[in-house]
């Protein structure tokens, strides 16, 4: 496997709206774990289409990665369309082309500006057909934006070798626990 997919959640559907909320660093432990275990298996790229949440999240796990122990590790952006950061706030911006500037590749898939939610559907598309597999972030039994996605990568999956591994609450709940076990441990 030479290229992931991570998606997931947006921040506002999980409730985020703080950068140093708590879910955020457990989310992004989830998201090494797994990409630890993908570059045991060769893997080479990361690509996201960088909406805010788990997507850019996954973005600056695969930068750490890159800074510490992986150094060959590449992270692709491809947004559904051009500028798409256009009505975000400043902040959001700001951290959005921070991560930017930092990546590997940067491309939209259609190369003109919102004008559809069909745009949303064909960066779906584009990215299952792009990447060996795909690594969601999302529930099914709490519905959200990445149901789509998981669609997508289904219908795929029925004549393509496409491997979906999902990350859901109850694995998030798990972790939260492990680490805080690991903290009374250490006390």
């Amino acid at each position: 496997m030479k290229v992931v997919y991570i998606s997931g959640y947006k921040a506002s559907e999980l409730g985020i709206f703080k950068e140093n909320d708590p879910g955020v660093v457990y989310i992004k432990l989830a998201i090494k774990k797994a990409l630890l275990q993908l570059l045991d298996q060769g893997l080479e790229w990361v690509m996201v289409s960088g909406q805010l949440g788990v997507e850019m999240w996954a973005a600056e796990v695969v930068i750490e990665l890159r800074k510490k122990d992986y150094p060959d590790i590449k992270l692709a952006i491809i947004t559904p369309f051009l500028e798409q950061e256009g009505n975000w706030s400043d902040k959001n911006k700001e951290w959005y082309h921070s991560i930017i500037q930092t990546a590997n590749y940067v491309d939209s898939v259609t190369k003109r500006k919102y004008d559809s939610p069909a745009q949303f559907r064909l960066k779906n598309q584009f990215a299952i057909q792009k990447t060996d597999a795909l690594l969601l972030i999302y529930d099914e039994e709490r519905d959200g934006s990445p149901k789509y996605l998981l669609q997508t990568a289904k219908q795929y999956q029925e004549n393509h070798p496409y491997p979906i591994t999902q990350i859901t609450f109850y694995d998030l709940q798990l972790l939260v626990e492990e680490e805080q076990q690991k903290q009374n441990d250490f006390y």
